[in-house]
């Protein structure tokens, strides 16, 4: 999306620019102005003759001229009039400034219905209300009433929070990170953080994008966008608001245990962007990708002058599953022959702590001309003997002479306003603090050559989908007023998406049971069915392996009797008779309907135990089979899966197989708010649905 009156105009109007300096609109008129901006800038002011030596107008209307981009920033009930005034000009684009709209409440909801409704019947696009405004620093634009404006950079920065804006702005400037754009996004009544993430997409300026995100708009159109994104440069994005305090009543185990916060967990590896937890992260993880190569492997190369922050590097590597290989022989001997026989040539490589800057160049040298290595932590702890500036000249030589493998300096308790540590920032290496933080951001950065190694995967062909009796079973429940299919529709609706079911039937009295049973054969299940029981092997009404009619019969009774008691205003519906087959590995595999970004899969350890032991996984709807399967080996229940001790493997094929069509029975009826598969009986060959439940929402289909 090209968005270039907006980030790139030629022409502003400030509509509200004011003389007095402790206004809103005079510090954004006066940013504009001391940021170099090159176009024509004309304030808007019917009190006012003139403002910062720029002539007045009394409105947007008298400016002759085209004008691009309109920054307004007065009271929010004037704005929409205002706005009208901008439409009639031709204006292109509008930041709007003002708060009081849908962060207010009611009133000011519907003032940003009327605004947003004024901007596409004039075929303006804008940003806001309610922002911190918008930096181009490119372009020499600061409109924005931000303290601070940041140096010229590769690195641009989109928020939801205006506050958080200006933290970062100012870290920039004290770090000496770089910035082309910065974007306060205020309540994207119209333009979106998607909407700046495409644009920024094709300025051939940015590297990286950070993103600060509370939630999002449109989460299918965020996913596609940022999908296609990631393959051009990184996004980076703190997410705010991870607890699920709010969140809807859920009935499964799925929606148990996928909050709001792991659906964007999920959306966020589909679609590529890497997610951080802490500011500190995020900023952590801009110096590096700013300006550093991305590692062609986990392997990595420790240098330290200390054993024991070695060590603790060497540790924080193995947490982050980087890999710490020895240099290659004739590498290994060169060093032994160059540096004292104290020194350690492993991994870590230990220089020793009177090491000067020749030796720290040394170890460097061989870490680049290694075929076994691709990228460098090197940690310093400074001795009474330490050159720290001479070594810091060294590491910034080193990585100028080799450019095509990252390197993270750990000098630790060193001032950072030191040359040496000056020199290092200014040729876009970080600093860290502790050699963990440089260990995280490695993995980030080879999580991300991954992405990018990863093919791009395509929707796949499924055979043997009913989507028709799909659509009747749904169908008729909704025209029942039920949100919970019983266990035979869920049944049903499992089987007419390939997904294999037991044989199984609901009775209504005892005699009943003991003719389904003869006709299923033994032995069989028996479940209470009633829309109020949820877990029913709580109360009981769960009985196994009933191997003749007359126990059926006898247990129907017993279990009626039984479940009355307890929930004497529970409605009994009948008893479910299924044909009992052997266990097998208990797995779950479940879906739960996000708001934002829809069928959210979960995979994990089944049965009773899933609430407890959480070894889960997710992934977003559609879900291919390698997708599938990449969640099935995120668990530790894979590895119970593939046989342990001697055990032999389950069929995880026919896992994953159910799975892919869990996914597109979800993708395909709206309708389906949860479904769960609770367990999945896997075998060494196929799987069996042992129980099925299902929850929908009395809309209806969507259009076929």
């Amino acid at each position: 999306m090209k968005l270039d009156t907006l980030l790139k105009p030629d022409s502003i109007a400030l509509i509200g620019a004011s003389r007095d300096p402790e206004k809103v609109g005079h510090k954004i008129f006066k940013n504009i102005v001391d940021s170099g901006y090159g176009g024509s800038l004309h304030p808007v002011n019917p009190k006012a003759d003139e403002v910062l030596g720029h002539r007045a107008y009394p409105s947007v209307l008298e400016i002759p001229g085209e004008i691009d981009l309109a920054v307004i920033c007065i009271p929010a009930k004037a704005v929409p009039s205002v706005a009208r005034e901008c439409g009639r000009k031709g204006v292109k684009s509008l930041v709007v400034i003002s708060a009081g709209f849908s962060e207010v409440g009611r009133g000011g909801t519907d003032l940003e219905r009327e605004l947003v409704e004024i901007c596409r019947e004039y075929g303006m696009r804008m940003q806001g209300p309610n922002c911190l405004g918008i930096i181009d620093v490119q372009s020499k634009m600061n409109a924005s009433f931000a303290s601070t404006r940041p140096p010229i950079g590769n690195v641009a920065f989109v928020s939801q929070s205006g506050a958080l804006g200006s933290t970062i702005l100012n870290w920039a400037l004290q770090k000496d990170v770089g910035f082309t754009t910065f974007v306060s996004l205020g309540n994207e009544a119209d333009l979106t953080a998607a909407d700046f993430i495409d644009a920024l997409a094709e300025d051939d300026h940015t590297r990286v994008i950070a993103l600060y995100v509370e939630g999002v708009k449109d989460g299918k159109r965020f996913l596609d966008v940022a999908s296609r994104v990631t393959r051009k440069k990184p996004i980076i994005a703190l997410k705010a608001g991870t607890t699920d305090v709010g969140m809807r009543a859920v009935s499964s185990h799925t929606g148990s245990l996928a909050g709001s916060d792991t659906a964007f967990t999920a959306a966020f590896r589909r679609a590529g962007i890497i997610r951080v937890e802490t500011l500190e992260e995020l900023f952590n993880l801009i110096l590096a990708f700013e300006g550093q190569p991305l590692p062609k492997s986990r392997n990595v190369l420790i240098v330290t002058n200390g054993g024991g922050p070695g060590i603790l590097a060497a540790d924080a590597c193995e947490k982050m599953d980087l890999d710490l290989p020895l240099l290659e022989r004739h590498l290994i001997e060169d060093l032994r022959k160059r540096l004292p026989p104290q020194a350690s040539v492993h991994n870590p490589l230990d220089v020793l702590g009177d090491a000067d800057e020749n030796r720290y160049r040394l170890a460097m040298e061989a870490g680049m001309q290694s075929r076994s290595v691709d990228s460098m932590v090197v940690v310093l702890t400074p001795q009474a003997m330490t050159p720290v500036d001479d070594i810091a000249q060294a590491v910034v030589e080193v990585s100028d002479s080799y450019d095509s493998k990252p390197v993270m300096a750990v000098f630790m308790g060193i001032d950072e306003d030191s040359p040496g540590l000056c020199s290092i920032r200014s040729r876009d290496i970080p600093n860290y603090l502790y050699p963990e933080q440089a260990a995280l951001v490695l993995n980030s950065m080879c999580e991300y050559t991954s992405m990018l190694e990863r093919p791009q995967q395509e929707r796949e062909e499924i055979e043997g989908l009913d989507r028709g009796s799909a659509a009747d079973i749904l169908r008729e429940a909704r025209d029942d007023g039920r949100v919970n299919l019983t266990i035979v529709e869920s049944i049903r609706l499992a089987r007419a998406y390939g997904i294999p079911v037991p044989r199984a039937a609901i009775a209504k009295s005892a005699q009943e049971a003991g003719e389904l049973a003869e006709k299923i054969g033994y032995p069989v299940v028996m479940k209470i069915v009633s829309p109020e029981i949820i877990h029913k092997t709580d109360l009981g009404g769960v009985m196994l392996d009933v191997g003749s009619r007359e126990d059926v019969e006898r247990n129907y009774e017993r279990m009626t009797k039984r479940i009355r008691v307890a929930m004497p205003d529970a409605k009994i519906e009948g008893m479910l008779v299924q044909r009992m087959y052997p266990s097998g590995r208990e797995v779950i595999v479940g879906a739960v309907r996000d708001p934002q970004f829809g069928p959210l899969l979960m995979f994990g350890l089944g049965g009773i135990y899933v609430n407890f032991l959480r070894d889960v996984s997710y992934g977003l709807s559609p879900l291919t089979r390698i997708q599938a399967r990449e969640m099935v080996n995120a668990t530790k229940a894979y590895t119970l899966l593939r046989g342990v001790r001697g055990e032999p493997s389950s069929d995880i094929d026919a896992i994953v197989d159910v799975m892919v069509r869990l996914s597109r029975l979800m993708t395909d009826f709206d309708e389906v708010m949860e479904m769960e598969i609770n367990p999945l009986f896997a075998y060494e060959q196929d799987c069996l649905a042992v129980d099925v439940r299902v929850t929908i929402s009395e809309e209806k289909d969507k259009e076929e």
